[in-house]
Formats: structure tokens, sequence, C-alpha cells
């Protein structure tokens, strides 16, 4: 199995999320490509089972360069001929969403609306999404944001038991694709 972890962090929130998911890829025994977005313009999804785009919610959505990025491989595929109507399953291909937030008004629901819209690219293109994380993660630079919203004080995350947890649900789910 191959999968490609692509990624887009500004505090490391993300970065530590993705790491988490690269060590559980490997002790499954998965060959992992680990790229940031920035990096990871001449990656071809269609070449690996799993895909793991990960990215912060900011206002609900996923941040501009990984708007931008998404927008783009879409618009190759889609001159390719690869989107489809009815946009059919391709078996073997597979797409994982994860997003890190902090959520300093409403929680998980600003983080929500950026996984879905992240996850129609892949759907849209015939993936199966097998699952969307959401991580919560502290907000860096305004401390009031980390300790006064719905989600109480929630500096220090993600948590190494955070991080042990997603890495354990990468065992898992590889476990059920296999």
């Amino acid at each position: 199995m191959k999968a490609a972890i692509l990624y887009w962090s500004k505090s490391g929130n993300t970065e530590k999320a993705a790491l988490a998911i690269k060590a559980g890829l490997e002790a499954s025994g998965v060959g992992v490509t680990y790229r940031r977005v920035e990096e990871a313009g001449d990656l071809e999804w269609f070449d690996y089972d799993l895909v793991c785009v990960g990215f912060p919610s900011y206002q609900f959505h996923p941040p501009e360069p990984v708007v931008a990025y998404l927008k783009n491989k879409s618009g190759e595929y889609r001159q390719q001929g690869r989107l489809k109507l009815g946009s059919p399953r391709i078996p073997g291909k597979h797409a994982l969403i994860f997003c890190t937030y902090s959520g300093p008004h409403t929680g998980i629901n600003e983080a929500i609306p950026a996984g879905k819209y992240v996850g129609q690219f892949f759907d849209h293109l015939g993936f199966e999404v097998e699952d969307e994380w959401y991580l919560v993660g502290e907000f860096h630079g305004k401390e009031d944001r980390s300790t006064q919203g719905r989600l109480g004080d929630i500096r220090g995350k993600p948590t190494p038991e955070d991080l042990s947890k997603i890495r354990e649900d990468t065992v898992r789910l590889i476990s059920r694709l296999k």
C-alpha cells in the first residue's frame, strides 16, 4: 500500500497531526510520501491508495494555500477527463481528511465545514473519503483564544496523548483498508 500525506501548517498543530499519521502509516507497513502543500504540485493523487490532506480551519474554511492547491489539482484532473459525471467510485482509492482547529467561538462547528469542503475534491474524483478527523490545537498568538472559548483551556493541545490516538486511529484505518 502507498499513501501520501499533504498538509499545510502555520503554527505547527497540523504538522504534529501529520507526523502522527505518518508514524501510524509506517507502523502499518505503508509506503509514505510526506509533503507540505506548497511542495506537492507535481504529486499524482491517483498513484496512491490513500491520500491524507491536513490543514487548520480558518473561519470555517481551509487556508487559502490549501484551497488554491486543491482547485489547481482538480482543474488538472478535469482537463484530463478524470472528473466523471456521477463521480463513480474508483476501487482502491481512498482519502483521509484531517483538520486542526482551536474554535475560539463555537468549537468543532468551525472546523466541520472546512473538512467537508476538502473532502468534496476527492469525492468528486471517485475516491472514497474514509474519514474526517478533527483535532483541537492551541490558538497561537492570543492566549484568550485558547482559554475563553467553548472548549475551555486548550493550551498545549494537541497533547502527546492526542497525537498517540491519531497514530492508533491511523493503524486501525489501515487494517480496515488492507
